[in-house]
């Protein structure tokens, strides 16, 4: 009862709202025409950068990855710097929906269902970028460990089979726990379609969901397993990740602060992603009374716990690597802070560790502009901290003689910017049909506030 009186507390005015009012605001999103002209255009915009992804793959798969600034000695380019970034920033979805549903925090209520979203989207933006650098992305089903008569397996000790399994385990495990949460939520969409082929679509994407005893104590079973089984997937999904890196011989990889550092630098991006789209969204729909003041501040303390961190992450690289003796390991350290990636290394310190500590101070968590404007430094420091770590790594090597430089091309950045386009797109068309917010759960919620005294 006292975690119920608390998630309350993240509702703010809950004398304005009732039962029936929270689900018409909620639910007049997906329903509301007057709405959807701004919403078109931003769908359009996204659109046309979706275009720009697929007109990229297509000139790819037709001349091949040499289109792409990859090179000998920088075999590893923007393809794998992006994955790791989209992996990242899907972390914060199932973390806020799986972790502190288990954990029986309830300010999650307001935000999980659009972080849980927002997983699904990184997932699939992420999932491009290693089939492409595949080099021959049609043959990508030799991934998957099948019977056949060449008896020919794949090679379960590379890490490129780590990510296979990790991430499509991810991503699965993701999608059915964001169903089976909006269940409840399908069925109010049903129950308040305005024509018949919605409501057939609702109808049946609700699994004939008829708010019954019985059904809540289903729901709340299986809802309670997939928070079970997703939340050891938080952690597991970017440490593998971590060990493309760490069981490599490289200088500046082969690192035991690894797994717990990307996991830290993803949980640090993924809640800045979510801010950053999140703070418009509330603006734009009228949503402060729902996703508070208060859900900011709480998500910016957890940016700056995991950005300290990091910094400790970095601070332990940098000192492992001098205090090793090893000469290899020096030079690189070296080379990223005096080299000529030095100033993209400094600019990653100053965006991820220097300018978040003004969070530290209540009046900037309490402005919501100011937390959008910090939540973007964030999420550009942690893109170029993977361009940091992959690309210094490799541009020199034990031989002065295959040093080279790595300069992406305009098919590198156009296919990163169409999977910001592809990341948009399915948003959009997400808060288009879709409760952005769970009203179930909310409902639950307005229930608790007027039970509580005041």
């Amino acid at each position: 009862m006292q975690q119920e009186k608390e998630g309350a507390a993240y509702l703010a005015h809950p004398e304005r709202h009732s039962l029936a009012s929270v689900t018409d605001k909620i639910v007049s999103i997906v329903q509301d025409a007057n709405r959807r002209g701004g919403w078109l255009l931003g769908f359009g915009l996204a659109f046309a950068l979706l275009m720009l992804l697929f007109a990229s793959i297509a000139w790819l798969l037709f001349a091949g990855i040499g289109i792409w600034g990859v090179n000998i000695p920088v075999a590893w380019g923007f393809a794998i710097i992006n994955f790791v970034w989209w992996i990242g920033i899907g972390h914060a979805g199932t973390l806020i929906s799986a972790i502190l549903l288990l954990f029986r925090q309830s300010w999650r209520t307001s935000i999980n269902r659009f972080a849980e979203a927002m997983t699904l989207f990184a997932v699939a933006c992420a999932a491009i970028f290693p089939l492409l650098h595949l080099g021959r992305p049609y043959l990508f089903y030799w991934l998957v460990p099948y019977p056949n008569t060449m008896n020919l397996w794949p090679q379960f000790r590379s890490p490129l089979m780590f990510d296979f399994f990790a991430v499509s385990t991810y991503g699965i495990v993701s999608l059915l726990f964001w169903y089976v949460g909006l269940l409840p939520d399908l069925a109010s969409l049903r129950d308040r379609a305005r024509s018949l082929r919605m409501r057939r679509v609702y109808g049946v994407m609700s699994l004939g969901w008829r708010n019954s005893a019985r059904h809540w104590q289903h729901y709340q079973t299986i809802y309670l397993i997939m928070a079970g089984l997703a939340a050891p997937l938080v952690v597991s999904v970017h440490t593998i990740v971590s060990f493309d890196f760490a069981v490599a011989i490289v200088p500046g990889w082969h690192s035991t602060i690894f797994p717990p550092y990307f996991v830290a630098g993803a949980i640090y991006s993924g809640f800045a992603m979510v801010l950053c789209l999140l703070i418009p969204v509330r603006s734009v729909y009228g949503l402060k009374d729902f996703i508070t003041d208060r859900h900011i501040d709480v998500m910016a303390r957890v940016m700056l716990a995991t950005g300290i961190f990091l910094a400790y992450g970095y601070l332990f690289e940098s000192f492992t690597a001098f205090y090793s003796g090893d000469t290899q390991e020096i030079s690189m350290q070296l080379d990223r802070m005096t080299g000529p990636y030095a100033p993209i290394y400094w600019i990653l310190l100053v965006c991820n560790i220097l300018i978040p500590q003004l969070l530290w101070w209540k009046s900037l968590r309490s402005s919501s502009i100011a937390v959008w404007l910090l939540a973007m430094v964030i999420n550009v420091g942690m893109w170029l901290e993977r361009f940091i770590i992959v690309v210094t790594s490799l541009h020199r090597t034990q031989l002065p003689a295959q040093t080279g430089f790595y300069m992406p091309t305009f098919w590198d950045w156009s296919t990163f910017i169409g999977t910001i386009g592809l990341f948009l797109s399915l948003l959009y068309l997400f808060m288009r049909y879709l409760p952005i917010i769970a009203v179930s759960e909310l409902r639950e919620m307005v229930a608790h506030s007027k039970e509580s005294p005041p």
